[in-house]
């Protein structure tokens, strides 16, 4: 049985609950996009694994992989900064553990100088859900992005 707490109290217990496969429904919303192409939806599938601390201000590494060959780490400072690593390109932002044990981040878009907040929060141990908005400076929403992933568990053993 799977003793890991819930929901989770801290940075590592939550980063902890989300290592493992998942399948996800994604749907997308570009609001400055045409009649016929402003929303997409798809599925997918990811393996997150974590390593903790790496370095000394490194406390985690959370390293997402997609099947399609996608790959990105995200690294987790104590202080609430952290890095994202996507195909050798580096964006940095802020995390924040919220009261209700989502998890909060927030990137700055060096190229169009917009703000990313994204949402991550468990319903339940094995069901995650991620939202994602992109915001211009003027405060204008450019993006959403809605996701829920369901944890691939095995079967028990007879």
């Amino acid at each position: 049985m799977d003793e890991t707490a819930f929901p989770p109290a801290d940075l590592k217990a939550f980063l902890a609950l989300c290592v493992g496969s998942w399948m996800s429904l994604r749907s997308r919303f570009d609001l400055g996009g045409s009649e016929d192409d402003w929303h997409t939806s798809d599925r997918g599938e990811v393996t997150v694994s974590l390593s903790d601390q790496v370095a000394e201000s490194v406390l985690s590494v959370l390293s997402v992989q997609s099947v399609d060959g996608a790959a990105s780490e995200l690294r987790f400072a104590s202080d609430g900064d952290f890095v994202v690593m996507t195909q050798g390109a580096e964006r940095s932002g802020r995390w924040q553990l919220r009261d209700d044990a989502s998890l909060e981040l927030e990137l700055k878009d060096d190229d169009s100088a917009a703000t990313v907040l994204e949402r991550i929060w468990f319903i339940k141990p094995n069901l995650r859900l991620r939202s994602t908005t992109a915001i211009a400076t003027d405060g204008t929403p450019l993006q959403a992005r809605f996701c829920s992933e369901i944890r691939r568990v095995s079967s028990p053993q007879a």
